[in-house]
C-alpha cells in the first residue's frame, strides 16, 4: 500500500515539473493586478497535474468501474473548461452551467442524488422527492465547488483546506470499512503534496512555485462534493450523516456563504470577486500569509474534528445541525464586525489600531 503513495507522490511532483515548462511556454501563467500581489508570473498548473497524477494512479490502483470512469470524465470536462478559464477569462455564467450540467450528468447517470438529509428536523428522516432532491444536489455542486474556487487566495491555503478535508473523509471511510474510498482520498491527498510544496516555495525556493488555477480549484471542489454525496446517500456505502458533510467542509461553506451574503446586501453579483475573504482579512489584521495559512487551516482541523466526534459518538443529528448554524450565525456577526472587535482588542491591549482597507 505505501508503494502506492509513493508512486503518486513522485508522479504528481514529475507532473508537475513538466506542466511548469508546458505552461509558460504556451503562456498558461498568472500575472499580478489589482486583487492578485504576488511577484512575477506563474504557471498555472498545480490542477492540471493533480488531476493527471491522481487519474493515472486510480486507474491503476483502484477499482475500475463506471462509477470512477464517470467521475474523472467529469473531473476532465470541469478541468478542461477551467483550463479554458484561466487562459481567457470566460464569463462567470458559462461556468455556472457547465457546473449544472456536470452536476445533471452525475444524478442521471451516476445516481448520485441529495434524497435523504438525515434526521436534521427530529425524530423523523429528512426525504426529499426526486425534483426536490436534484435541484438541491444541482446547487450543493455548485456551491461546493465555487467554496473552494474562492479560498484559494494564498499560498497553501486551497490545499490545505482540502487535504483536511479529503483526510477527514478518508479517516472516516476507513473507520467504516470502505477501504476503497479510504484510498481514494489517501491518494488523492498524496498527489496534492507536491503542488502544496512547490506553492509555498519548497524546497528550491520560489522560482518553482505554481498555483493551482481555476481549473484545479473547480476540481478539487467538485471531488469534495462527490465524497459527500456519496459517502452519505449510497446504500452500500453511509460513513457518514448528512450533517456531518458541513463540518467536514466548515470553513470554505462559511466564507463563502459570508461573501455571497455581504455581496448581495451591497447590490452586488454574488460572484464578483473582491479582497473580503477570511484570509484577507487575517493579513489585513496583520497576519502573515505563513500565519493566516496555519490558523484558517487549525479552524478547519477543528471543525473537521468536531464533525468526526459527532459522528463516532451518535450526536444527535437535529442537535448538530443546529450547532452548526450557531456557529455560522457567530462566524457571519463576527466578520460583519470584525474591525470594530479588533479595533476594541487592540486598546484593551495598547496595540496600533489597523484601519479597513
Amino acid at each position: 500500500m505505501e508503494y502506492s503513495y509513493i508512486f503518486v507522490f513522485v508522479l504528481s511532483f514529475v507532473t508537475l515539473f513538466i506542466m511548469r515548462k508546458v505552461a509558460k511556454r504556451i503562456g498558461l501563467v498568472d500575472k499580478p493586478n489589482a486583487r492578485k500581489h504576488h511577484q512575477g508570473v506563474i504557471p498555472l498548473v498545480g490542477g492540471i497535474s493533480v488531476f493527471i497524477a491522481f487519474s493515472i494512479a486510480a486507474l491503476l490502483i483502484l477499482p475500475v468501474n463506471l462509477t470512477l470512469l464517470l467521475y474523472l470524465g467529469c473531473s476532465l470536462i470541469l478541468l478542461v473548461v477551467g483550463v479554458v478559464d484561466d487562459y481567457f477569462d470566460i464569463s462567470f455564467k458559462i461556468r455556472l452551467v457547465v457546473q449544472a450540467g456536470i452536476a445533471l450528468a452525475m444524478i442521471i447517470f451516476g445516481g448520485l442524488s441529495l434524497d435523504n438529509l438525515g434526521y436534521l428536523m427530529g425524530s423523523e428522516t429528512l426525504q426529499l422527492s426526486p425534483v426536490i432532491g436534484g435541484i438541491i444536489t444541482v446547487v450543493a455542486f455548485i456551491g461546493a465547488i465555487n467554496a473552494f474556487n474562492m479560498v484559494d487566495g494564498i499560498d497553501g491555503l486551497l490545499g490545505g483546506l482540502a487535504s483536511v478535508t479529503f483526510s477527514a473523509m478518508g479517516y472516516v471511510f476507513y473507520i467504516n470499512g470502505n477501504n476503497e474510498l479510504a484510498l481514494f482520498c489517501g491518494l488523492l491527498v498524496t498527489a496534492m503534496m507536491p503542488y502544496i510544496m512547490l506553492n509555498l516555495g519548497l524546497p528550491f525556493g520560489r522560482r518553482f512555485k505554481v498555483f493551482m488555477g481555476d481549473a484545479g480549484s473547480v476540481f478539487i471542489g467538485f471531488t469534495v462534493v462527490w465524497l459527500l454525496v456519496r459517502g452519505t446517500q449510497e446504500a452500500n456505502i453511509v460513513a457518514f450523516k448528512p450533517v456531518t458533510a458541513l463540518w467536514l467542509i466548515a470553513i470554505p461553506l462559511m466564507d463563502m456563504a459570508t461573501i455571497m451574503i455581504r455581496r448581495v446586501r451591497k447590490g452586488q453579483s454574488p460572484f464578483k470577486p473582491d479582497r473580503e475573504h477570511l484570509h484577507h482579512i487575517c493579513q489585513r489584521m496583520g497576519l502573515s500569509s505563513r500565519l493566516t495559512l496555519f490558523v484558517i487551516c487549525l479552524l478547519a482541523i477543528n471543525c473537521a474534528a468536531i464533525g468526526i466526534w459527532a459522528e463516532t459518538a451518535r450526536i444527535n443529528e437535529s442537535t448538530m445541525f443546529i450547532a452548526f448554524l450557531v456557529m455560522f450565525v457567530c462566524y457571519f456577526t463576527v466578520i460583519n464586525y470584525i474591525w470594530r472587535i479588533t479595533a476594541v482588542v487592540k486598546r484593551l491591549f495598547g496595540l496600533p489600531t489597523i484601519h479597513e482597507a
